[in-house]
């Protein structure tokens, strides 16, 4: 009894803090379904950190919350749980496991060690900038499922002890989700927070009396201008957190790049399997580019999966026990919890909350105003999806730059960006829910390294809207 007392002690703590807070009135600004959501997202992030009990039953936790204290039909809620998004996990997950099936993984792990030498930091970095650079430009999902397989042969590879293993894995699986949230915000293309952010600042000003003339139209070259510096910039700075913050004593992959070298040449050239996957692959990243506005990531990421499964090249039972499906329920759980942040106007509440108390501290206009809206971007982001959190906080932070007279598209830039920095929870990110599918982290992994890698963040891109924005015309 004492054991169990002490492994879920967190779990207790939380349901105290929940039944307080409960019992307490709720503030006047908010209405009792948004405290009610409050409440939940207190708790689910309190159990997200300390993990007493599995994730896969916070996120029912999370449904049956819905019902049974915010009183929502469960049909209601179980519609809520199935997003485009989810659907995109799903398949990213399911397409990630077919890669492994045909072995392909291994081969594009030996083209980039062929690149960075056989140094563990080095092939960390280089995962980092070619994550990164995919990423700025088909968006982190897509390319945080085809890496992880990449990282995975290297670490698995790399050696047998279950501790060096896993000291490994850290590095090279926080490379690939790192580097793909900080990506996202290089271009338009890069995630979906961008696209709703260059839609509020088309259609909220108007540059002239006459409606057909926006004041702040954002073109994809004007994105990567202001935007794609930052991302280079904090991709080296990313790598030396991550290599101070986790050190491993395997620093020399030569034997197992050897062992590498050995089995994709065992396997022989390309085969006419192997030419299939890639060819599906390709058509389904093609389908995301082109094609994803008209019909959804989702629904390109389970029509490639299906196409793997038909063309013979892996079997239900594979992608039955190779994928997650526990981190398909979290991610589905978090998304239906922020629509609901969203709905009942939570989310809205601690922005005005948020703003109100940094009036006094003179945070309410120009750079000061700035580093706020990180602030509280940041903290909205890694409770639900970055593209939820800009959809809520885009008319509220956009309304606050008129009247502080701070410039609007500055707010909108840095709003957009530091939806990025969701550094500190297991759902922060999607490619960040991917990697903590492997089995190797932890969600006090993210909790260790995210507020260093948020500090820096918060740095890098307040001096970019300091001293780089304005040689830009921003």
């Amino acid at each position: 009894m004492t054991n169990y007392l002490r492994e879920k002690k967190w779990f207790f703590i939380t349901l105290m803090i929940q039944a307080a807070m409960l019992l307490s009135p709720a503030p006047a600004s908010i209405s009792p379904e948004g405290w009610k959501v409050m409440v939940m997202t207190v708790g689910a992030t309190l159990l997200f950190i300390t993990e007493p009990i599995p994730l896969p039953a916070v996120a029912l936790l999370i449904i049956l919350g819905q019902i049974f204290l915010l009183g929502l039909d469960s049909s209601l809620v179980a519609k809520s749980l199935m997003k485009d998004s989810v659907l995109f996990i799903m398949g990213s997950l399911m397409l990630a496991v077919a890669l492994v099936k045909q072995k392909l993984d291994k081969r594009l792990a030996l083209l980039i060690v062929r690149v960075t030498g056989a140094n563990a930091y080095s092939i960390a970095f280089g995962i980092s900038v070619f994550s990164g650079i995919l990423a700025s430009f088909i968006g982190e999902h897509t390319v945080a499922a085809m890496m992880l397989p990449v990282a995975l042969s290297l670490v698995q590879l790399a050696t047998d002890d279950p501790q060096k293993r896993r000291a490994l894995a850290v590095l090279f699986l926080f490379s690939v989700s790192y580097a793909c949230a900080m990506a996202g915000i290089g271009t338009p293309s890069g995630g979906a927070r961008n696209a709703i952010m260059i839609d509020y600042l088309r259609d909220f000003f108007y540059a002239t009396d006459d409606p057909a003339t926006y004041g702040y139209s954002v073109s994809y070259l004007d994105w990567m201008v202001y935007a794609y510096p930052i991302f280079l910039i904090q991709l080296p700075l990313m790598h030396l957190i991550l290599r101070l913050t986790f050190k491993t004593d395997i620093t020399d992959l030569g034997p197992a790049v050897e062992q590498l070298k050995e089995q994709v040449g065992g396997e022989g050239a390309l085969t006419g399997r192997n030419y299939t996957a890639i060819f599906l692959f390709l058509l389904t990243l093609i389908g995301w580019v082109g094609f994803s506005s008209q019909v959804g990531m989702g629904t390109i990421a389970l029509l490639g999966a299906v196409l793997f499964m038909v063309a013979g090249l892996v079997r239900w039972q594979d992608l039955n026990t190779g994928v997650n499906w526990g981190v398909v329920l979290l991610y589905a759980a978090a998304i239906s919890l922020g629509v609901q942040m969203r709905d009942t106007g939570a989310a809205a509440w601690v922005a005005g909350l948020f703003m109100d108390l940094m009036g006094p501290l003179g945070l309410d206009s120009g750079l000061g105003l700035l580093a706020a809206v990180m602030v509280l971007t940041t903290f909205i982001t890694n409770t639900m999806s970055n593209g939820a959190a800009v959809a809520v906080l885009g008319p509220i932070v956009l309304s606050i730059a008129v009247g502080s007279e701070t410039n609007p598209l500055a707010v909108g830039m840095v709003t957009a960006m530091s939806s990025a920095f969701a550094y500190f929870t297991v759902i922060g990110t999607p490619a960040s829910t991917i990697v903590y599918s492997s089995g190797y982290l932890r969600p006090s992994d993210f909790m260790k390294v995210g507020w260093r890698m948020a500090i820096m963040s918060f740095i890098v891109l307040l001096a970019a809207s300091k001293l780089y924005w304005p040689l830009t015309g921003l």
